[in-house]
């Protein structure tokens, strides 16, 4: 047994390492074949190194475990479209590469409800990126003093889901709006990328400052989307005065 163990430390297989006294005394009792007490070890290996690529991915990704759909209170916006919510949770939207749009006041559950969906994308083995608008147009913008403006702007395209959080609660300069177009570009049939924002379309020309760039860039975000429009006022002020309530 030791020196099955020490070869199972060798090829790295952990989960078999783990496993394979509790195995063994099962395979023993039940009467197991050979093959049948293999299929055992192989499973759990296999199911540790899933677990261990999605742990990684969900690193890489910046999402935030809590803001799961489990975590998600539908009720609270009972004007979405339930079906079209559920149709975006499998996922077949990063298959087809279209956009998936959340629009409604601050504090309405979007960005929640975006992190859900890359959640659930990331579950299904597709890789995720989470980020503030801002956040990401502020890095390239410093990428182009250290020269590693290309580097982070591929990292922006390249995953199979982006999730762009944020737009509209600032204007863009031309140089952000330049680096914003590029992404939407090249992402534009090609991948697929969820946006939130706090304003309507209509409003997007004075946040981008540029009408006919914003022009440009909506039409080929909403070419091939899904879009939600979030009603009511901010859940966090809801819950503030109901705790706030519950103390008078």
């Amino acid at each position: 047994m030791q020196q099955l163990e020490n070869k199972l430390k060798y090829l790295r297989m952990s989960a078999v390492l783990q496993s394979l006294k509790q195995h063994n005394e099962t395979a023993q009792e039940q009467h197991l074949s050979y093959l049948e007490f293999f299929e055992m070890l192989i499973e759990d290996e296999c199911a540790k190194r899933k677990a261990n690529v999605l742990r990684q991915r969900l690193i890489k990704s910046k999402l935030n475990v809590q803001k799961s759909f489990e975590h998600y209170d539908l009720n609270f916006q009972p004007e979405l479209d339930r079906k079209m919510v559920a149709e975006i949770r499998t996922c077949r939207f990063v298959d087809e590469r279209k956009n998936v749009i959340l629009i409604g006041k601050p504090g309405t559950g979007k960005t929640h409800l975006a992190n859900a969906i890359g959640l659930e994308a990331a579950a299904k083995g597709f890789s995720v990126v989470f980020s503030h608008l801002h956040t990401l147009l502020e890095k390239l913008a410093q990428g182009r003093a250290d020269n590693s403006h290309r580097r982070i702007l591929q990292q922006a395209l390249a995953p199979d889901l982006l999730i762009l959080d944020e737009i509209g609660f600032r204007t863009l300069s031309p140089q952000a709006l330049d680096d914003f177009f590029e992404i939407i570009r090249h992402r534009y049939e090609t991948k697929s990328t969820i946006f939130t924002s706090n304003r309507n379309f209509e409003d997007w020309g004075a946040i981008l400052g540029d009408k006919v760039m914003a022009s440009a860039i909506l039409d080929r975000i909403v070419h091939h989307a899904y879009i939600l429009k979030f009603e009511g006022d901010s859940y966090r002020i809801k819950d503030f005065l109901t705790h706030f309530n519950n103390f008078q």
